[in-house]
């Protein structure tokens, strides 16, 4: 099974507009809401690949609620930690004129030391094959939250992919996690160089491999046996949230299949879906079809 950890967890709440316009008033009628946080897009795209899920992470108050139920209704398998704090929303507005999205992010609820540590204490370890860590930590939790879980992870021989940026990723890589970062993200931990080299400078630090999205130039993947880039297909425009989450999936249903998978063959699966997951509205979908279709055209050196 692969387990999510979603530690600020949200209620995504998606606008769909004509056109936006700073400063001025729009009438808003298709509007979707559903849970959220990157690990609940994760989540949702493994569980559309064919894998069996379960959703771990905090929630609070009646939007908590919200969020548990709509979890229920999409069939995913929860194990949710309750917390005193209102869990936080999102919106993301997305306009019909080019598909962009505007996306405004609640900080979260703060997490107490009880609740984190009651959190640790009910995890399922023995029916977890890989663990998936990505999203922003909510307030008053450390900021080596994900590492600490990591650690935890490896005594009980469950495996982890951490997706995190700056400190965090250090972290999760001195962890020896698999880690998942974008290009900025990955400068904000090593400093500005090349993707090849910050990748291989993450392996250098612990992690089991570490996979860095590199936008219109496409994925780069790099363990102890070597480096590689895959270049994307096509451009492909839409709504790119849940893109970085798409790759996620791909990269934990690999490690939880072979924990030392062959990279180029993850790299190929995992650009495909990223590139599917901008095809769709909603962060946590992706176009099957074209992920299909993608998959075996994504060149990789």
């Amino acid at each position: 099974m692969i387990g999510t950890v979603t530690l600020n967890l949200a209620l995504d709440v998606t606008y769909e507009v004509d056109e936006l316009r700073v400063g001025g008033s729009h009438r808003v009628d298709r509007i979707r809401r559903r849970a959220g946080g990157k690990g609940v897009n994760v989540a949702r795209v493994a569980a559309t690949l064919g894998h069996q899920v379960l959703v771990l992470g905090f929630v609070g108050g009646v939007t908590g609620e919200l969020v548990a139920e709509e979890l229920f209704d999409a069939g995913l398998t929860a194990l949710l930690t309750p917390i005193v704090g209102e869990t936080r929303r999102t919106v993301a507005i997305v306009n019909d004129v080019d598909g962009d999205a505007t996306i405004f992010n609640e900080a979260g609820p703060t997490v107490t030391a009880d609740e984190w540590r009651a959190f640790g204490d009910r995890m399922p370890w023995g029916r977890l094959g890989v663990l998936a860590c990505s999203g922003s930590l909510p307030p008053g939790l450390p900021a080596d939250a994900y590492a600490e879980i990591a650690v935890r992870a490896r005594h009980h021989d469950v495996l982890t992919v951490i997706d995190a940026g700056g400190d965090a990723l250090n972290a999760a890589a001195s962890a020896g996690a698999v880690v998942r970062a974008n290009a900025a993200e990955l400068r904000a931990a090593v400093g500005d160089v090349e993707v090849e080299e910050g990748a291989s400078e993450l392996v250098a630090l612990g992690a089991t491999a570490a996979v860095i999205t590199d936008g219109v130039r496409g994925m780069v993947a790099a363990s102890k046996k070597g480096v590689w880039r895959a270049s994307p297909v096509e451009t492909v425009r839409g709504n790119p949230t849940g893109a970085g989450d798409a790759c996620t999936a791909v990269v934990a249903a690999a490690v939880a299949e072979a924990p030392e998978p062959d990279w180029s063959v993850v790299l190929k699966s995992a650009v495909a879906a990223s590139a599917a997951a901008v095809l769709t509205p909603v962060a946590g979908d992706i176009d099957l079809a074209a992920y299909r279709r993608w998959q075996p055209q994504v060149t990789v050196n």
